[in-house]
């Protein structure tokens, strides 16, 4: 079992190894300064950083399972990279991607409290921890179920329709079927996604409530035109710069890589966390790069950016022309 994490979640991640250890299993424990860039990613040259170290590959390759406890001292990590690195940082985690996202291993995020999340988030670490209970600990089985029937109306539909403030998008889920992420991906959980076919979307979507966050970096007010799968426009009120450079990373960057459906009715405020954001109930979340193989996604990038919109206040999603969701709630479902 390959267990990653920081000092800062040793609680975590010392549960976690006796649980591993009651099960007869070897925790292989891996632990970084920084989740995101380090030492290393600031100072190897670019054609090392962007290979993956032998012995790393093999225990991505080889562990049975993945888990990941993050718990970052600083929130922002990462955003002192260049572009290049960055995008090299991406490249070296092709093995373990190429893993996860075919569903070729158990694996799954859990998040630790700590003061720099609390800080992003505009709150104390006790009520920061509160809220990480509250999105947690719910009754998993119900919300699966509940869940199952969202994805069943998408498992459905070819086409679904997203509109709402600046937004009018189109895309199609014709032979996709939906992953109910019900607490065995992520933790919390709290979705439905699809891997959308991959010439399909169409039209615009701004997201103009909350900013889209990449390695610390807010990008505010994104509005992204589609034709045919593809971002052929990008534009932003803030580090609009940043947005069109990360979305020219690679070929695969600028097709879209997933439609999340955000559902966990313990999330309802946005923390600047986006394993927390993309489950806010009332909230679709587009991740433009990597798509899930498993779900029967084929685009291929170093990147995979979620970014979320709100829907809850102004937005309507159709499927195959019938209104299922209106304003974030639920229509017959």
């Amino acid at each position: 079992m390959a267990l990653r994490g920081n000092h800062l979640g040793r609680p975590l991640l010392e549960a976690v190894m006796e649980q591993v250890a009651r099960k007869g299993a070897y925790p292989i424990l891996q632990l970084a300064f920084e989740h995101v860039g380090g030492p290393f990613a600031r100072e190897a040259p670019l054609d090392v950083l962007r290979v993956t170290a032998p012995l790393q590959r093999r225990v991505w390759e080889e562990a049975d399972g993945i888990i990941t406890i993050y718990s970052p001292e600083n929130a922002h990590e990462g955003a002192d990279l260049s572009e290049e690195r960055q995008a090299a940082s991406q490249e070296m985690l092709a093995p373990l991607r190429a893993r996860t996202m075919a569903m070729n291993v158990p694996w799954v995020i859990a998040e630790w409290p700590v003061q720099s999340l609390a800080d992003e988030a505009g709150m104390s670490l006790e009520e920061y921890e509160q809220f990480v209970f509250d999105a947690v600990l719910l009754d998993w089985d119900a919300e699966g179920a509940r869940m199952r029937r969202i994805a069943d109306v998408f498992d459905a539909a070819d086409e679904v329709r997203i509109e709402g403030a600046g937004t009018d998008l189109t895309l199609s889920l014709a032979g996709r079927a939906g992953s109910v992420d019900d607490g065995h991906l992520n933790m919390p959980g709290g979705e439905v996604f699809y891997s959308p076919v991959e010439d399909s979307a169409n039209g615009v979507i701004e997201f103009g409530e909350f900013p889209a966050v990449y390695y610390g970096i807010e990008v505010a007010g994104a509005r992204l035109v589609f034709e045919d799968g593809r971002v052929v426009d990008a534009t932003a009120r803030a580090n609009e710069e940043f947005l069109v450079q990360t979305l020219d990373t690679d070929e695969g960057a600028r097709g879209l890589g997933e439609l999340g459906i955000g559902c966990n009715p313990g999330i309802q405020r946005f923390m600047k966390n986006v394993g927390f954001d993309e489950k806010i109930d009332g909230t679709v979340h587009l991740a433009v790069g990597n798509s899930y193989s498993f779900t029967g996604g084929r685009n291929r990038s170093a990147i995979h950016w979620d970014i979320v919109k709100d829907l809850r206040t102004e937005g309507r999603i159709h499927a195959d022309g019938r209104l299922v969701q209106e304003n974030g709630r639920w229509l017959g479902v």
